[in-house]
């Protein structure tokens, strides 16, 4: 899309979301807060209108093979440097497709240029080396919502712009009980008592003083001599991005991270990858999203929309925003779409539509997680047309005290508002229907059911500060709610 043309439509857009979702925030104080339903088609025409801004990324017909550059597919000899040189020289000219054919390739990180399709053959693997420095020196990266220097990811970005990453092979990180996974410090993955891991001092504890004392990002180093794992595949301040039809396994942490990026696609991706925080895709502090026809098999959450954490997030206040989640899989994992726990800048206008979520490994299909550390808000969720089979715990879980590392509690005391369940069946809903845990100072308002059926959940509804719930054609259990 030529950008006299987008930010054309950026307008028209801006002006639909604005008239779709007006009615939320001019509700009167006495009147009860609920989603507006009458709006419901012009909401799924945001979406629509979502998708056509991102549009269509495209590369020049150019192709460079990395066996011509050198690589070597016998799973074994480091071909770092052909990849390096085959994206240097596509870049170079402008662009096209860097190919990757048949065979087991083994490398160090791979970073991506402009203009470059980085394109995987079927039956091509890609394996990144179990040598960790390789993956030095340090690059602006993040950490569970926090920007430092760090390992570079496996396939990084760094302000780059009409960039995409394609085909039907699949990319190995590796990870396993021997390699990355023991920092997360769990025995299960392979930790043993007495090494070295994430929440030793030198590692999180440094970082989070150093976000305290507001240390620049470039002073924020870590890597060599740390164990904070790196990322899969991060793109950092880019713009225009495709992903597609490749496979990811074995991850050392986060596996799909758009970071400060926008007009975003990943589409006919499966991940399958069941180490520690092996999200699948985690957009943050970014917009313009759109997720689809994607398989998500997980350690950790399918589908993470995240804003930055604590005061770091304060610090960038860049909202994630506008992302479209459709025609998705997801089994394994903490949750099916998720937003947070990292969502101090806020998200909103999140639209998830045509997905299946069914595994007795899934925790929650939707979830929303902060504290009030964290705080930040979530505002304009959308959710139709969703079938579940099953999951652990709840089928809409909302949690505003929310603490992996313990209590987390200050002066930040997150809004959420406007969350909004329709056509959504589920057989199996867990020990409870919906788990709504808000905040005495600031009640969750907004939520809105219509033609949803939980079945089989222990418990239908536990909900601690939350306005009433606006129900229609629901039930939970076979009981009816809403209706007199």
């Amino acid at each position: 899309m030529l950008p006299i043309l987008r930010n054309r439509f950026r307008y028209l857009l801006l002006t639909v979301i604005a008239v779709g979702l007006v009615s939320v925030s001019c509700k009167k104080k006495d009147e009860q807060p609920k989603a507006d339903l009458a709006q419901t088609e012009n909401v799924w025409a945001q979406a629509d209108a979502i998708i056509k801004e991102i549009g269509t990324v495209t590369f020049q017909d150019s192709v460079f093979n990395i066996n011509e550059y050198g690589a070597v597919a016998d799973g074994t000899t480091l071909n770092t440097e052909a990849f390096k040189a085959a994206i240097a020289a596509c870049n170079q000219a402008g662009g096209g497709k860097v190919l990757v054919p048949e065979g087991t390739y083994l490398t160090g990180p791979i970073h991506l240029k402009s203009n470059v399709n980085l394109h995987l053959e079927a039956d091509a693997e890609v394996l990144f080396t179990t040598d960790k420095s390789a993956y030095l020196p340090a690059v602006h990266t993040s950490y569970e919502g926090m920007e430092i220097m760090n390992y570079s990811p496996l396939i990084y970005a760094k302000g780059q712009k009409n960039i995409a990453v394609t085909g039907n092979g699949t990319f190995n990180g590796q990870a396993n009980s021997e390699n990355w996974w023991p920092w997360c410090g769990a025995e299960r993955y392979g930790h043993k008592e007495g090494e070295p891991q994430q929440k030793d001092e030198h590692n999180l504890p440094t970082l989070f003083t150093m976000i305290e004392d507001g240390t620049p990002v470039e002073e924020r180093i870590f890597g060599e001599g740390h164990q904070l794992r790196p990322l899969f595949l991060q793109t950092l301040e880019c713009e225009n991005v495709l992903i597609k039809g490749v496979t990811f396994t074995n991850a050392p942490f986060w596996v799909i991270h758009p970071l400060k990026s926008k007009y975003i696609t990943v589409d006919g991706v499966t991940v399958n990858s069941h180490g520690p925080n092996n999200d699948g895709c985690d957009p943050e502090y970014s917009k313009y999203v759109h997720i689809t026809n994607c398989n998500f098999n997980t350690g950790d959450d399918c589908i993470a929309i995240k804003s930055g954490r604590n005061g770091d997030g304060r610090r960038v206040n860049i909202p994630s925003e506008n992302i479209v989640v459709e025609y998705c899989d997801m089994k394994d994992g903490h949750g099916g779409v998720v937003m947070g726990s990292e969502i101090s800048a806020g998200v909103r206008n999140v639209f998830v539509r045509e997905c299946t979520m069914n595994s007795p490994n899934l925790d929650r299909a939707i979830r929303i997680k902060t504290n009030t550390l964290r705080g930040g808000f979530v505002e304009n969720v959308y959710v139709k047309d969703v079938e579940v089979g099953q999951v652990k715990e709840a089928v809409l879980k909302i949690n505003t005290y929310y603490g992996i590392y313990g209590t987390q509690e200050g002066d930040f005391i997150p809004t959420i508002k406007n969350i909004n369940l329709e056509n959504v069946t589920v057989e199996n809903g867990g020990k409870y229907g919906l788990l709504i845990q808000g905040r005495e100072e600031k009640p969750v308002t907004g939520i809105s059911l219509k033609n949803v059926s939980i079945k089989n959940a222990a418990t239908p509804l536990k909900i601690e500060n939350c306005e009433p719930i606006n129900y229609v054609n629901t039930t939970i259990n076979n009981e009816k709610y809403g209706e007199k």
